[in-house]
């Protein structure tokens, strides 16, 4: 009985939330995110990859959330203004994505 409801405290913890910012990478977190460009973005990818939400927190992705944003960003058009939605599991500093949505 006690495992199971552990379990479910876990599960709980652990749901996925919805994040909304601006994909940026890690090495360019720091700069100007209007002039942050996709082609930036692919060349930076190495760095790795992560979210500054509104209020000017970054939020590092996974190696998962990486790979998701690097396939994305290959496929998006849009070349400036890479605001996302982004759905994972905030530990720490690091946010485990499990899906990423690029905005129109």
């Amino acid at each position: 009985m006690r495992i199971a409801l552990v379990l479910l405290l876990v599960g709980v913890a652990a749901a996925a939330e919805s994040f909304s910012g601006t994909v940026v990478d890690v090495m360019c977190r720091g700069k100007d995110l209007a002039g942050h460009t996709r082609e930036c973005a692919l060349t930076c990818s190495k760095s790795g990859y992560g979210l500054v939400t509104g209020d000017g927190k970054f939020l590092k992705f996974d190696e998962a959330g990486n790979a998701r944003t690097l396939s994305s960003l290959k496929k998006l058009t849009k070349d400036k203004d890479l605001k996302a939605r982004v759905t994972g599991t905030l530990e720490g500093e690091v946010l485990k994505v499990q899906a990423i949505d690029f905005q129109p």
